[in-house]
């Protein structure tokens, strides 16, 4: 039985596995004639107009620039057509700590849900994920009773990307008043700094698709800072004062996150591919700067 178990966990993975491929194949495919009809288009209403097609209506579809823009890993190329659907939970075991930064991280993205862990493995979490149509999975970890550790799985074919948490503040922790009142569940406003390298613009995107489209009066904002590879996160509410001015208010939590590892593959795939892997000890690596 246990032979029987292992080979169809095995089947269950490549299959996977087969099935990502595929979708980044079609991704390329379409991105190619997307470019290619694009391009004849131009050259049509550059003649129908009576002027010379330029450069760029006529150039190769597999010129560098498009070989890199067809290269990446876009599975969130329709994300923001339908609004996320996040499913939060925690370790097994969790502190008292751990379960109120997860309700608290549930609070932070609309459209979440938080469940108990149990004894859920994560090949089951996955596969409610996929039943239940969530875009998303975030799974937090702690060390003797402190968060120290945050897993984003995007689905239905990844990327999962991991991070380190630190200085982890909850909400109850901060000054002020607001900290501790009901917290506003309108769909923030995003404000990203310092995302310049193509794996910050990478994991940008994984923050990014987490949050619906806010309305334009929405007084609810997120910061996603990069300061040398260590991501702060802040939430604040915010009152137009004047015209040009307006008063922010904090009300968390707060902490800070570094991507360490990004798979390409759900988070119950453990065979899947490495696409980045921080190194901290490689030669001169203090000097790099990855995001």
């Amino acid at each position: 039985m246990l032979r029987l178990a292992s080979l169809a966990g095995a089947t269950m993975l490549r299959r996977q596995a087969r099935e990502r491929r595929e979708f980044l194949h079609r991704r390329e495919v379409q991105a190619r004639e997307r470019q290619i009809h694009e391009r004849k288009q131009a050259v049509k209403d550059a003649l129908a107009a009576g002027k010379k097609p330029s450069g760029d209506g006529v150039a190769s579809a597999t010129d560098p620039t498009a070989a890199e823009d067809m290269a990446l890993d876009d599975e969130y190329a329709d994300a923001g057509i339908e609004d996320p659907k996040i499913l939060v939970t925690t370790s097994r075991a969790p502190s008292s700590k751990l379960g109120q930064f997860a309700k608290e991280i549930r609070l932070c993205l609309p459209n979440a849900h938080r469940i108990n862990r149990g004894g859920y493995t994560m090949a089951e979490l996955a596969d409610a994920c996929r039943a239940n149509d969530f875009t998303d999975l975030v799974v937090l970890h702690e060390h003797r009773g402190v968060p120290d550790a945050l897993v984003l799985s995007h689905f239905p074919h990844g990327p999962t990307v991991l991070f380190t948490l630190h200085n982890v503040a909850l909400r109850h922790d901060l000054p002020g008043d607001l900290a501790r009142s009901t917290v506003s569940e309108q769909y923030p406003h995003l404000i990203f700094e310092d995302f310049t390298s193509p794996l910050g613009k990478r994991i940008k995107s994984c923050l990014r698709f987490l949050f619906p489209v806010p309305r334009e009066d929405s007084k609810r904002v997120m910061t996603f800072a990069n300061e040398r590879d260590f991501i702060a996160f802040r939430h604040h509410v915010f009152v137009p004062t004047s015209h040009k001015e307006v008063q922010l208010a904090e009300v968390g939590p707060r902490f800070e996150m570094r991507p360490y590892e990004i798979r390409q593959g759900t988070i119950d795939n453990t065979t899947a591919d490495v696409e980045w892997v921080l190194r901290p000890y490689m030669r001169s690596a203090r000097k790099q700067k990855q995001l």
